[in-house]
């Protein structure tokens, strides 16, 4: 029985959309540096909460001042031209193999309940100083033959020792739900923050998807600045998690 609970705090679903945008932290935090930006800067609200007993046990102040349980966000974002985005998000994952299969399994049901027309899972790769490639991957041929119809070239080589976590996951698992999903890896230098490669990749979203996510390097700059506020605060929690989830430690980013 899959563990993970979806908590509506608007509604019973989420609303009619563009696109699904997945990312939670990994390196150089790149996709959640563009998802986090499209909350700040775009028209949003958290519609719902993905729950999960695997999740580190960090419960946190909210801006109300009160306390919220570990969780990935789900929330609506209006783009400029007037359509809606989804963005799936937040500091987290479940610490097991086992967590984060579920949690996946619970995204795609969603996004295949809701009849989303693309999920996009933004993830990060480690390369060097002068690498500054998007890579475009999935797990369904007939989504290949669709985006090279498109003129956007599918990676068939990288990421060459492929991808943990929920990112992996949930492009693996998307056929058995029938998702179409792509994977965006954006090379970076691996920082913390790769504001940068987050700018290069919302670029491309712009121009290969034609989703107008208006954002420039002053908001994402900004969420990065954020998202490293966060981390320090969160620092003492980790490392005691680290020290006692030894199995599941491993598995934590993508």
């Amino acid at each position: 029985m899959n563990r993970t609970r979806i908590h509506w705090l608007v509604g019973e679903g989420v609303p009619e959309h563009a696109a699904m945008l997945e990312a939670v932290p990994g390196v150089g935090n790149v996709g959640k540096i563009v998802v986090d930006s499209l909350v700040d800067k775009h028209p949003s609200r958290t519609i719902g909460w993905i729950l999960h007993p695997d999740f580190p046990p960090h419960s946190t102040l909210d801006g109300n001042g009160l306390v919220s349980p570990p969780r990935i966000n789900i929330n609506s974002v209006l783009l400029p031209d007037g359509r809606t985005v989804i963005t799936v998000g937040g500091p987290l994952q479940p610490m097991t193999a086992a967590g984060q299969h579920e949690v996946s399994e619970a995204i795609l049901e969603l996004a295949s309940e809701s009849g989303t027309p693309q999920l996009l899972v933004l993830a990060g790769l480690t390369a060097g100083t002068d690498d500054r490639e998007i890579h475009v991957i999935c797990a369904d041929a007939e989504v290949r033959k669709n985006l090279e119809a498109n003129d956007i070239p599918v990676s068939k080589e990288q990421p060459e020792a492929g991808m943990i976590g929920i990112a992996g996951l949930l492009i693996a698992l998307s056929p058995l739900y029938g998702v179409p999903a792509v994977g965006l890896v954006a090379e970076t230098i691996g920082a913390s923050t790769d504001v940068l490669a987050a700018d290069r990749l919302a670029s491309w979203i712009e121009a290969g998807l034609d989703l107008p996510l208006d954002l420039d390097l002053d908001s994402t700059e900004e969420t990065a600045r954020k998202l490293m506020e966060t981390m320090e605060v969160s620092g003492s929690i980790e490392e005691t998690l680290s020290a006692a989830e030894s199995e599941g430690s491993s598995d934590f980013y993508v």
